[in-house]
C-alpha cells in the first residue's frame, strides 16, 4: 500500500543551546528532506513542524524546527520520530521508497513464479538486500542488482527477478536448472 507519509528519521539528542537537534535520518540521504518544509509527529500526517534549517551530517540531520526555539523545547523531542508528506520530496527517476517495497510480491520474470513477498530491505553494502518470505514460511536473501532484480512495479505490487537455481528456493532442481535427460 503506497502510504501519503513516510518516516523521516527519529531525533536522537539535542545540538548545541539554539533548539537544534540531531535527526538519525532514515533516508539515503538528508538532501532527499530539503524540500520538506514540514514535517509531521504522526504516520497519518498530524502534528505538523515547521522546518527551519536542515543539513546533513552523515547520516545524520542537523534539525533545527521553530517549534523548538531553545535547548528545553529541543530535548522535549527527543525520541519523536519524524514523518514526511511523499508529495514534498522528489526522487531521482527509476528509484522508490523501500516503503513501497515492503509486501511486494517477488515474481520470476520469465515464468511468472511466486517465490514470495518482500519482507525487509537492508542496505549493508554497495547493493540493497531483500529478504523475501516464501509462502513455505521460510525467509530467502535477495541481492538487488540488475542481473538478478529486472523489474520493480511497486504501484502494481510486484517485482521481477531472474534468480539463479536455490537463490529463492530450496530447489536444486528450480524450473531455471537444465533438465536432466
Amino acid at each position: 500500500m503506497i502510504e501519503p507519509y513516510l518516516e523521516a528519521g527519529k531525533i536522537v539528542t539535542t545540538h548545541g543551546v539554539r533548539g537544534e537537534m540531531k535527526l538519525e535520518v532514515y533516508c539515503d540521504d538528508a538532501a532527499l528532506l530539503q524540500n520538506a518544509h514540514t514535517l509531521y509527529r504522526t504516520k497519518h500526517g498530524e502534528k505538523p513542524v515547521t522546518v527551519e534549517s536542515l543539513r546533513g551530517a552523515g547520516r545524520m540531520a542537523i534539525l533545527k524546527l521553530a517549534e523548538a526555539p531553545d535547548m528545553e523545547s529541543a530535548r522535549a523531542l527527543v525520541g519523536t520520530i519524524l514523518y514526511f508528506a511523499r508529495t514534498d520530496v522528489r526522487l531521482p527517476a527509476g528509484m522508490c521508497f523501500v516503503q513501497d517495497l515492503l509486501g511486494c510480491e517477488v515474481r520470476d520474470a520469465e515464468t511468472g513464479k511466486v517465490y514470495g513477498t518482500v519482507k525487509s530491505v537492508d542496505h549493508p553494502g554497495p547493493q540493497d538486500i531483500y529478504t523475501v518470505a516464501a509462502p513455505s514460511g521460510k525467509e530467502y536473501l535477495f541481492p538487488g542488482v540488475p542481473a538478478f532484480l529486472k523489474k520493480s512495479c511497486p504501484e502494481q505490487g510486484y517485482l521481477l527477478v531472474t534468480p539463479i537455481p536455490g537463490l529463492l528456493d530450496d530447489d536444486a532442481a528450480s524450473e531455471r536448472a537444465p533438465k536432466e535427460e
